[in-house]
C-alpha cells in the first residue's frame, strides 16, 4: 500500500517513543482516577462522580494529546487549548495548524444558543416544578437538563469558537436524533470524543486480532465498564446495568449488520432510525439506574439550586 507523504501520519516525529517516554501517555489514566478513588469517603456521591469523570477525561485527553503532541507546526498555545479548553479527542485534527475549519454561519451560533438556554430552562426551571413524589421524574428532567445544557448547547459553542479561530474542532454531538441506524447513531452522532477514543483504543486493536464482530462487542463492553465507574460506583449501587445496557447496543449493532437485520432494512431508511431509537432509548433505565438517579443526581440537583 502506498502511504501519502503528505497529512498528519507523514507531519509525525519519525519512529516511536521509546518504551519508558510512551508510558508517560498513559501515567494521568492511570493515577488519576485511582488517586479519586481513594478519596471517595470524603467527597459527597455527585461531588465524587463530577472529579471521577473529570480525573477519567482528562488522562484520556493527556494520552491522545501525547501521541499526537509532534505534529509538525503544532504549538503550544493549541496545546494547551486541546488539553483545557476541548471536549473533544481528535487531537490529530485540532493540533495540525494544516486543517483551517470554515467559519460558522449565524445562525449555527443562534442554534448552539438556544440549545443552551433549554437546557437551562429544563435545569433550573422544569425539574424544580416536578412534584416530590416524582422524584424519579425529576432526576430525569434534570439529567436531560445537564445533556442539553453541556453536550449539545456549551461544547457546541465550543465548537464554533474554535471554528471560528481556524481550529479543526467539530461539535461532539452530530444531530443524533437524524441517526438512519444504530451504527449510525453510534458511530457518527453521539459524543464523538467518546467514540473517537474507544474507536482508536479499544476498537481498532482489537479489531485486527479477533475481528469487526468481537471488536464491536468488546469496544461497546469496555465503555459499559467506564460508565459503571462514573455512575455506579458513586452510586454504590446498580452495579451492571450500564454495562448490560451497552452489550445490548453491541448486540443491536451486530443484527443490525447482519443478513436478516438488513432485510429488515434496520440498517437505513425509517426502519433504521425506528431501530435505533428503541435500542438506544428504551434500556436507557440500565444506563442511567434509579441508585444513581436517587442518590446522585437528586443530591446534585438540590446543591446547583435545580430542585
Amino acid at each position: 500500500m502506498k502511504i501519502a507523504t503528505t497529512g498528519v501520519a507523514a507531519r509525525l516525529s519519525p519512529g516511536p517513543d521509546p518504551r519508558g517516554i510512551a508510558l508517560v501517555g498513559w501515567i494521568p489514566l492511570i493515577v488519576l482516577p485511582a488517586a479519586t478513588i481513594a478519596v471517595r469517603p470524603l467527597l459527597a456521591p455527585w461531588c465524587f462522580m463530577w472529579a471521577l469523570a473529570a480525573a477519567i477525561f482528562f488522562g484520556c485527553k493527556w494520552q491522545t494529546w501525547w501521541e499526537y503532541r509532534n505534529i509538525s507546526g503544532a504549538t503550544i498555545g493549541r496545546s494547551i487549548g486541546f488539553l483545557f479548553g476541548w471536549p473533544g479527542m481528535d487531537a490529530a485534527g485540532f493540533l495540525d495548524p494544516e486543517k483551517h475549519a470554515q467559519r460558522p454561519e449565524g445562525k449555527e451560533w443562534l442554534w448552539a444558543v438556544v440549545k443552551t438556554a433549554g437546557g437551562a430552562v429544563l435545569l433550573w426551571g422544569v425539574a424544580r416544578r416536578v412534584p416530590p413524589t416524582r422524584e424519579l421524574l425529576a432526576g430525569w428532567v434534570g439529567m436531560l437538563g445537564i445533556i442539553l445544557l453541556l453536550h449539545f448547547g456549551t461544547f457546541h459553542l465550543l465548537s464554533l469558537a474554535w471554528r471560528f479561530a481556524g481550529v479543526d474542532a467539530r461539535p461532539i454531538m452530530q444531530a443524533p436524533l437524524s441517526a438512519t441506524s444504530l451504527s449510525d447513531f453510534w458511530g457518527r452522532r453521539w459524543n464523538l470524543g467518546f467514540r473517537q477514543l474507544t474507536h482508536r483504543l479499544i476498537f481498532q486493536p482489537m479489531r485486527t486480532r479477533a475481528g469487526i464482530a468481537a471488536a464491536t462487542l468488546f469496544a461497546f463492553f469496555a465503555s459499559g465498564l467506564i460508565h459503571e465507574l462514573v455512575i455506579s460506583l458513586p452510586a454504590r449501587g446498580g452495579y451492571g446495568f450500564p454495562t448490560c445496557y451497552f452489550v445490548l447496543q453491541g448486540m443491536g449493532v451486530l443484527f443490525e449488520r447482519s443478513l436478516p437485520g438488513k432485510r429488515l432494512g434496520l440498517d437505513s431508511g425509517t426502519r433504521g432510525w425506528l431501530f435505533a431509537v428503541f435500542c438506544a432509548a428504551a434500556p436507557a433505565y440500565l444506563l442511567f439506574h434509579p441508585w444513581f438517579v436517587r442518590g446522585v443526581i437528586l443530591p446534585f440537583l438540590m446543591a446547583i439550586g435545580a430542585r
